[in-house]
């Protein structure tokens, strides 16, 4: 079963900006204390031609389109093509593939956003990965810290992962559809292609090609 949650079986690594953070880590989230200073070190790498300084360790790609009362901290890259739209909030340590749409009063922290991937309204990704062409429905979120603030386990089938981190939101695979107003409860882990229905409370592993539905707390194969 933990072959299943490894980087590769979640995410095609091709389609982020990001891929080099994934070298030499079995599991995607052994990356998220990373993401600060690897974002740093990118930054500085890229090319001016198509990025431009918007504050001190933010980078922008100018072919993006920034709307009006937005707050973005650093370290932070926003790659090309992306929308940031009103009163988005990006914390910082956050990187934001190509073809994105940041949403109103949409908060980031800590978290890797793949390519073609849509957090469009008033929703919270912090210490979580999203894979290629996620979309996370009006109101959804990221629970990234336990109410009782123990470390996150996660929960793998019958085995069970100590990661060590008081703060894991989602790794949430490509081409997984998250409805309205669902939450990923800490150390969710979801495959490629799944289908999470509106208000939903998911906790655990999700495997690939699955439907999860909120009234009966199980997954259905649909491919």
């Amino acid at each position: 079963m933990l072959e299943n949650v490894k980087t590769e079986f979640l995410f095609d690594t091709d389609k982020t900006i990001a891929k080099d953070i994934f070298d030499g880590h079995t599991y995607p989230w052994e990356v998220l204390p990373l993401i600060k200073n690897f974002v740093i070190e990118l930054g500085k790498k890229l090319p001016e031609d198509r990025f431009f300084l918007y504050k001190e360790n933010v980078w922008i790609a100018k072919s993006c389109k920034l709307y009006p009362n937005i707050y973005i901290d650093g370290p932070c890259i926003i790659d090309e093509d992306t929308e940031v739209r009103p009163c988005a909030f990006i914390r910082g340590s956050v990187i934001v593939g190509k073809n994105c749409v940041v949403g109103n009063s949409t908060e980031l922290k800590n978290c890797i956003i793949f390519d073609n991937v849509q957090v469009p309204h008033f929703n919270y990704v912090g210490d979580s990965i999203l894979g290629y062409k996620s979309h996370i429905g009006a109101g959804g979120v990221t629970s990234n810290v336990k109410s009782d603030k123990t470390p996150v386990v996660l929960h793998i089938g019958v085995e069970e992962i100590e990661t060590g981190f008081k703060k894991f939101g989602a790794m949430v695979g490509d081409y997984v559809e998250v409805g309205c107003n669902s939450v990923l409860n800490p150390g969710t882990v979801i495959g490629r292609h799944s289908n999470i229905y509106p208000t939903s409370s998911v906790r655990g592993y999700v495997p690939e090609n699955c439907i999860f539905k909120a009234e009966r707390g199980v997954c259905e194969k649909y491919r």
